[in-house]
């Protein structure tokens, strides 16, 4: 597997400095303790740590990337693994399910609920995996998956766990489609986490294709035009089923907060539709609809 290699359009991590600096990293995580709450540094630490928050401008996007470092190499990932070699990685669909997170990282360590400020989620994102797992619906256009994009006024309840550095790669190429950002999720009770995340959000079709596939179709072809996907990211799809119960449900798993959360913070591709007013009106049946049976233990609930 080949990491991505995009020409970043703003300065690139190693010009924060912070990495380099022993003094920041006091914290010395060790595996399978949680991250120290950001607001139990010392004043001169979360001084250090505003440096995360760089300012970007994606001129052909329309989303709000400020207060954000995009990360467009496997080097830039690299900058924000912790002393113990992990990356943390946020979850806000389906792997706010712990057995879901598990399929795709055996080896996770620290799987926990968070919060993330300034994030709302949208079923605007084509999913080419259900159409290989024949469960999506393009007759109805339910063919969408989960994206998070930036939302003043928005906080999700995510999850937040570890994997190897070494899965770093496997990480970028599985998530091709995605905008990836350093995040910097908190406890429920409001303490930030001083270790960044990486969270999958809202890239455009043009970016995707010029920086991903290089301008190449048949690249595209190969990932997504061969299951006749002419468009990635879209405002008039709705939830894949099979997909929007699993989620759901492993929303109601994590408990009441994240439940509620899950139904009034997801919205449809309009932007103004939540889930929880889809799932009693048009998308009444999608809770009492069990998935295919190979596809029982992924989506199972």
């Amino acid at each position: 597997m080949n990491a991505i290699s995009i020409k970043p359009s703003f300065p690139p991590l190693t010009h924060l400095q912070w990495r380099n600096t022993s003094s920041d990293r006091v914290f010395h995580l060790q595996p399978h303790t949680l991250p120290i709450p950001y607001t139990h540094l010392p004043p001169t630490q979360r001084d250090r740590r505003s440096l995360f928050s760089g300012h970007i401008t994606m001129s052909s996007s329309t989303d709000i990337l400020s207060h954000h470092t995009e990360l467009t190499t496997e080097s830039d990932f690299e900058q924000i693994v912790s002393p113990d070699g992990t990356l943390s990685i946020c979850g806000f669909g389906s792997l706010l399910s712990e057995r879901s997170a598990r399929s795709t990282f055996p080896d996770l360590v620290n799987f926990r609920v968070a919060k993330l400020n300034g994030f709302r989620r949208v079923f605007a994102h084509v999913a080419p995996i259900f159409f290989e797992r024949g469960i999506a619906k393009p007759e109805t256009k339910e063919i969408s998956s989960l994206s998070v994009e930036p939302c003043e006024g928005e906080s999700l309840i995510v999850t937040v766990f570890e994997i190897n550095k070494s899965e770093i790669p496997s990480y970028i190429e599985r998530e091709h489609e995605f905008r990836f950002l350093a995040v910097q999720p908190e406890t429920l009770e409001g303490s930030q986490y001083v270790t960044p995340a990486v969270l999958c959000t809202r890239y455009s079709d043009e970016e995707y294709f010029k920086n991903r596939c290089k301008g190449s179709q048949e690249i595209y072809h190969e990932r997504y035009g061969r299951f006749g996907i002419d468009k990635i990211w879209r405002d008039d799809v709705l939830p894949c089923r099979v997909y929007c119960r699993h989620c759901v449900l492993a929303a109601k798993n994590l408990g009441n907060e994240a439940y509620d959360n899950f139904l009034d913070h997801t919205y449809l591709a309009d932007r103004k539709t939540t889930l929880r007013k889809y799932l009693a009106t048009t998308g009444s049946g999608i809770m009492e609809e069990e998935p295919p049976e190979p596809l029982k233990f992924r989506y199972g609930g």
